[in-house]
């Protein structure tokens, strides 16, 4: 048998396995790197999480990204070159990872790695009758596994869509292995650059799990911050604090069809851009709105639209932990808990998962299941095994 195949056999039978999750959100922060360690599959998964690191980027580095990313017309070279840049960006930021952790690379089983989102493009979004589903991310995994000397799985995206799925969210499979609980209904609700949640009953029923994309989270807010004040986010939400909601603007930033589409939908930066805003204020009749005033009212639209799906699609007694950016956003938190009429909403941190390092978790998670799981079928969405394998030699 081929040495690859071999050695693949190997670490697909091991009871116990040690894995490392790699996510590069849209926000373009940094790289989330989780080392973990996995026994089991499926529904008897058991996980725990060794280590986590955010290496942050340079803004050169993001500056290059930007160039290409969630653009219709994009330099085809330079794609080209930072998908083979990022995979070797990515397997060096590992290996300063594990240098400093005191982990050697042949003590690691595997590398799942999202990649990074350039494009996505749901039928929703492009309407083009005769293409399907399609979403890209960069970020070669041969590159990266001949790097860091791991196994490496990637590209998990394009199978959800080859079976029928739009690409995203993603979060269901881990969701529910993760942070299921008999008789409490739970949503875990993710403020990254896009808003998405995942519903799990409280009696189990596989059948009525709901992911699903809500729409903006921090991608707006961040825009009008870098445009605006020259930062990358609104810190401890003081621009927010320091503005006004204007209402009409919110109405309209509230009217597009995107928000009373039936879930599961997927959407992204490519709608949710300062483009999108533009055509709000004019739908508003708005001619000038100050910048305090346009992040605070920003910030409600990310609170309002997530609370607008979870009154009308979700039980009212449902607990609600939060991951992602957007969690710390007090602004948002705040709004989130007055629209929904909650005391409480907590972080992932009460389910033993670290918040921060949460979507990296999930696809540490999808890798292992990759390796040893069988395809599970969950709510309407596709029961696929998700992810590409590449070899280290």
């Amino acid at each position: 048998m081929n040495q690859n195949l071999q050695s693949l056999f190997r670490i697909a039978h091991k009871p116990e396995k040690i894995g490392i999750g790699l996510m590069s959100g849209t926000s373009l922060d940094g790289l989330d790197i989780a080392l973990c360690r996995f026994k089991g599959n499926g529904l008897n998964t058991a996980f725990e999480l060794l280590q986590f690191i955010t290496l942050p980027y340079e803004e050169h580095f993001k500056q290059e990204v930007h160039e290409v990313f969630s653009r219709r017309l994009a330099d085809l070279e330079k794609v080209t070159l930072l998908n083979a840049f990022i995979g070797n960006f990515h397997g060096e930021l590992i290996l300063q990872a594990l240098a400093k952790w005191d982990v050697k690379p042949a003590d690691v089983d595997f590398i799942a790695s999202h990649g990074q989102t350039i494009y996505h493009a749901p039928k929703s979004l492009h309407k083009q009758a005769e293409y399907p589903n399609a979403t890209l991310q960069i970020g070669d995994g041969d590159h990266l596994a001949v790097k860091t000397g791991i196994l490496t799985i990637s590209d998990f995206r394009q199978k959800h869509i080859a079976g029928g799925g739009e690409g995203a969210p993603l979060a269901l499979y881990g969701d529910v292995l993760l942070g299921s609980k008999p008789g409490e209904d739970r949503i875990l609700l993710n403020i990254g650059g896009i808003a998405n949640l995942t519903y799990l009953p409280a009696d189990g029923d596989l059948n009525k799990v709901i992911c699903t994309d809500i729409g903006p989270g921090n991608t707006l807010i961040d825009a009008a911050c870098r445009e605006y004040f020259d930062r990358p986010y609104d810190k401890d939400s003081l621009i927010a604090l320091s503005g006004n909601v204007n209402q009409d603007l919110l109405k309209a930033l509230l009217s597009h069809p995107f928000f009373k589409e039936k879930a599961p939908k997927t959407t992204g930066p490519e709608l949710f851009s300062l483009a999108y805003v533009e055509d709000a204020k004019q739908l508003a009749g708005l001619k000038d709105i100050s910048a305090e005033d346009l992040v605070s009212t920003l910030s409600e639209f990310t609170a309002k639209s997530i609370a607008d799906f979870i009154k009308a699609n979700l039980p009212a007694n449902s607990k609600i932990f939060t991951s992602g950016g957007g969690a710390k956003n007090q602004f948002v938190i705040n709004c989130l808990k007055h629209l929904l009429h909650a005391e409480s909403i907590f972080n992932t941190e009460a389910l033993d998962i670290d918040p921060d390092a949460k979507e990296a978790i999930l696809f540490a998670l999808l890798g292992n299941e990759a390796l040893s799981g069988e395809p599970m079928k969950i709510g309407t969405n596709p029961a696929v095994l998700m992810g590409k394998f590449s070899f280290p030699l």
